[in-house]
Parts: C-alpha cells; sequence; structure tokens
C-alpha cells in the first residue's frame, strides 16, 4: 500500500507530464499499486496525435475498447477517423452507450462525469459486407505499387511497366482486374510484335507469373474492390452540424482469410491519402486518424517490397496531418522499423503461459520510459481489463511518464448494431448515392477486344482477297489453253449471242460467290447491313 506522501509525488509527476498547453483528450486516471489516484489524469494532446500509435494486449483486455474510447473523443474534438473493423464490433459508435454501476465508479475514479451519447458515423466496405463501396483502379495504384503488392521482380515489374506505359500511350484505360488480364493477354499474343518493336522484349514465361499472381489476388476478391468508381479520400474528412468528426467504419469481418487483399486494400489507402492531402505544417490537432484493428494481417502476408513501401508511407504521412493508429496481441506482430515510428503506446496485459511468453514481455518493457513507480515486465501480466500501461509524445516530442492507466469507458454502445440498425445508417448516408452505383465504362479490356475482332476481320477479308486473285489467276490460265485449242476458223451462230463453254458457267460462277462473301466480310467490318 502506498504512503500519502507516494500517492502526492506521484500524482504530481503524473500531472507534470500531462500539463499540455493545447487541447488533450483525457483517456483515463493514473494507477499506482493497482489503485486509481484521484485527480492524477492520463492525457493525449491532440497536436501529437499525428505522429502514430499502438494499442496492444492479450484477447480480452479491452483493446478493441481503447481503440472506441479514442475514436469517440478524437470524433469529440472535430477530428475524424477511419476504423477498419476486422471483427465486426465498432458499429455500435452509432448508438449511444448506457450506464452501470461499474461504469459510475469507473468515471468517478478517473474524475469525469460518465455522458453516453451516440456519434455520427458512416459504414464503408470493399467485400459483400452491408455499407457504402469504397474501390480504386488499378490505374491509380501505378506500376511501382502494383508490382509491390503482387510481390514481383525486377524482370516482372519491368513487364508491369511496359504494360503501363502502352496503355497511356493508346488511351487504354486500365480500371478492373478484366483491364489487367486482358491487356496482359494482348501483349503476350496478338500484341507481342507491336510492343517489342516500339518498348522492347518481353519475357512469356514472366507475364504468365504476373498473371497467376493476379488470380491469387481475384481469388482472395479483389474484383470487388478493384474498378469504378473510386472513393475519393477527402471524403473521410466529414463533420456533422454539431461539429463532431465524422467515424467512418469500414467492414471487413469477411475478409479475415485474405491477408493479401487486405495488405493491398491498406497501402492503396494510405498512398492515395499520402497523395491526396495536402502538407498539414505544425497544426494543433490532426486532421485525420486511422486504426487498423488486428494489424498483423496488414503485415503477415507482405513482402519485403511491401513493408518497405508501408514504412515510407508512415514515416511521410504524418506530414499530411494524419496519425496511424495499430491494434493487435503484441508490439512483436509490427515490424520494428514501423513500431520505432509510433509514439502513442497503450499496452494492456499480457500473459506469461510459456517461456516464450516471458522474453516477449520482457522485449516489450524494453520498448516503454523507465519509472521509479513500477516494474514495467511484472505489471504488464498484472493490468485488468480495461487497464493499460499508456505513454505518448507531449508537446515537445518528449514521452510523457509511464502510467497505468484505469481507462475511461466508451460512451457509444458497447455492442454492434441490429441488421434493423445498420440498413438506417446505410440509407441516412451522405456517400451511399454517389459510390454504390456500379460503373463499368468502356476500358482496356472492350477496347482491346475490338481491336483483336477488327484484326481478325481483316486477316480474314485479307484470305478472301488472296483466294479471289489465285481463282482469277487460274480463270485466265484455263481460258488461255481454251483459246489455244480453238481453230482458227470461229463458228458463228446465225442468231442470238455465243453460247459460253461449260468451263466458262464454271468460272463465272465460283468468282460470283467469291465476290459476293468478300463484299458481306467487307460490309461487316464497316457495321453495314
Amino acid at each position: 500500500m502506498a504512503t500519502e506522501k507516494k500517492i502526492a509525488e506521484f500524482r504530481d509527476y503524473i500531472n507534470a507530464g500531462n500539463a499540455f498547453k493545447k487541447e488533450a483528450i483525457v483517456l483515463g486516471g493514473a494507477m499506482l499499486d493497482g489503485e486509481p489516484v484521484s485527480d492524477a489524469k492520463v492525457k493525449i494532446p491532440l497536436k501529437t496525435l499525428n505522429r502514430h500509435g499502438l494499442i496492444a494486449g492479450a484477447t480480452g483486455t479491452g483493446k478493441t475498447k481503447t481503440l472506441q474510447v479514442m475514436a469517440e473523443q478524437l470524433s469529440l474534438n472535430g477530428v475524424p477517423s477511419v476504423l477498419m473493423d476486422i471483427k465486426g464490433d465498432l458499429s455500435g459508435l452509432a448508438q449511444p452507450g448506457s450506464s452501470n454501476d461499474h461504469i459510475v465508479w469507473r468515471h468517478g475514479a478517473i474524475g469525469e462525469e460518465y455522458k453516453p451519447k451516440a456519434l455520427p458515423i458512416e459504414l464503408f466496405s470493399i467485400s459483400k459486407e452491408p455499407g457504402t463501396r469504397m474501390r480504386s483502379t488499378i490505374s491509380e495504384f501505378g506500376p511501382v505499387l502494383l508490382s509491390k503488392i503482387l510481390g514481383l521482380n525486377d524482370t516482372q515489374g519491368g513487364i508491369v511497366t511496359i504494360m503501363f506505359k502502352y496503355c497511356d500511350d493508346n488511351q487504354l484505360p486500365l480500371l478492373d482486374l478484366k483491364d489487367l488480364r486482358k491487356t496482359l493477354q494482348y501483349i503476350n499474343s496478338e500484341g507481342k510484335k507491336e510492343i517489342e518493336k516500339e518498348y522492347g522484349k518481353i519475357s512469356s514465361p514472366s507475364i504468365s507469373t504476373i498473371m497467376r499472381k493476379v488470380v491469387e489476388l481475384e481469388q482472395q476478391g479483389a474484383e470487388l474492390f478493384l474498378g469504378e468508381r473510386s472513393f475519393e479520400v477527402n471524403d473521410f474528412l466529414l463533420k456533422d452540424k454539431e461539429g463532431n468528426g465524422k467515424i467512418s467504419i469500414i467492414r471487413l469481418a469477411d475478409i479475415q482469410n485474405k491477408p493479401k487483399l487486405f495488405s493491398t486494400f491498406m497501402l492503396s489507402l494510405l498512398a492515395e491519402i499520402y497523395q491526396t492531402f495536402p502538407e498539414a505544417g505544425d497544426s494543433d490537432k490532426p486532421k485525420l486518424c486511422l486504426f487498423i484493428d488486428e494489424a498483423h494481417l496488414v503485415f503477415e502476408e507482405a513482402s519485403d517490397e511491401l513493408l518497405d513501401q508501408i514504412e515510407v508511407i508512415i514515416k511521410l504521412i504524418r506530414s499530411k496531418g494524419v496519425g496511424i493508429f495499430f491494434c493487435t496481441q503484441s508490439p512483436t506482430d509490427i515490424p520494428n522499423d514501423v513500431l520505432g515510428q509510433l509514439g502513442l503506446k497503450i499496452q494492456h496485459a499480457l500473459r506469461a503461459f510459456t517461456a516464450k511468453d516471458r522474453k516477449s514481455i520482457k522485449q516489450t518493457a524494453e520498448n516503454y520510459p523507465l519509472t521509479d513507480y513500477y516494474d514495467t515486465d511484472e505489471i504488464i501480466t498484472q493490468l485488468g481489463i480495461g487497464e493499460a500501461l499508456v505513454t505518448a509524445l507531449n508537446e515537445k516530442g518528449i514521452p510523457t511518464p509511464l502510467a497505468a492507466t484505469l481507462l475511461r469507458a466508451p460512451i457509444t454502445r458497447m455492442g454492434i448494431l441490429t441488421d434493423v440498425e445498420i440498413q438506417e445508417v446505410i440509407n441516412n448516408s451522405e456517400l451511399g448515392e454517389k459510390y454504390n452505383k456500379s460503373v463499368d465504362r468502356e476500358s482496356a479490356h472492350e477496347i482491346l477486344d475490338k481491336k483483336i475482332k477488327r484484326a481478325q476481320d481483316e486477316e480474314h477479308q485479307a484470305e478472301l482477297r488472296e483466294e479471289q486473285e489465285k481463282l482469277e489467276k487460274e480463270r485466265r490460265k484455263i481460258r488461255e489453253r481454251e483459246s489455244s485449242r480453238r481453230t482458227t476458223t470461229t463458228r458463228r451462230r446465225s442468231v442470238g449471242r455465243p453460247r459460253k463453254s461449260n468451263t466458262d458457267k464454271f468460272i463465272d460462277k465460283a468468282s460470283t460467290t467469291l465476290v459476293r462473301e468478300l463484299t458481306r466480310g467487307l460490309l461487316g467490318i464497316l457495321g453495314l447491313k
């Protein structure tokens, strides 16, 4: 049991580290020896939330509810957020929470009044889940990013670059997977000579490898995500009439077993945000925050090239006023180069059941600031549900004191919406009408099909012309032979035209048939009947 003096010193220690000049959100109250300390609030300055963060902990320790609390507090401060809802349990943000004795006690201990409130949300989907459709075109990925997503080597990536260049030069829009497959087939067959003449040699085995990678992506459901109408990331920045930031929930419950699709979507989204948003400078709060639940899915199937790309974007995107927060079981799920970029760390309890677990806990404890008030690797195993170790960056970029924190309860529903409530949110969507209409304009697939058809028709007509020429030549030879057999004295009939020989009749009939077939073929090319 801590003495009054130690508690007072601890309170001063926490408050000094959480004294910010700008706006901050209250995450909870600090604890010492397992008990909350009054008037020792744990805060996070809005100004540094573009420095990214981590929410980690074992299953059932409250990670998702902490994510929910973060999104709520950001919304109340006018900051929109995007939530990757892998487990399907974040839709409750649309409905107010309900109080009980434990919540009353918890908020009393923190020194914050509990005020249930529904917040504005938008439900999105890249799969068959109900929600506003999110799509992106192949062209928006570009050759470099697409090659990284497909895990291609330099030679294969070079072919993809040539493909994009050919499509740009010939006004062939690359929109969806049909366009990508058709273009790859074309440059490996009918268009190969044209491509190699203009852009250099291409390898058929390499194209076959690329095609297999595309099929793998397609089998994970990417055809629902790749296409038009492309989502405009500025639509994440909406607010309601009260000035609360819109919480965009991307429903991904049906792609847990499709990590390639998930990492593809995540990388394309981050890249689009980085390319679209202007530089934000040194602002008092972020423009947008993204929360990635079950973050290990982003990294476990990613190639080294893809991981490098994610790391680069995470380093650069904070200059756009965007914060990214990963939610996962262990910090070791996040690559070290990415983990080193995360300024906010919220660590829920970890369980030490095996020697491997204990080693992982020790490594995790080394990521946190030293403190005289906790044995970090020990307290990590003793935290209860809704409790976590918290350290953030202050306004000068210095880590705040490490605090075992009693986290506030969500003010929205701690459960999912019913099917009826989900449909109501979708019906009231500001963006549904804009994005839910399917668009399939003429693109590379259709244009190349027409080009191949024209080439086949032209080839057929050339064959017909060649056959006619052969027949005409044969006709002349036959006539010459007939003429040589005739006698110098020509017998003429006294009445009517001279009768044609049987040979002439056969030649005339064959010639007429051939001319008619040729004419029909030529008119077919011109679209005439």
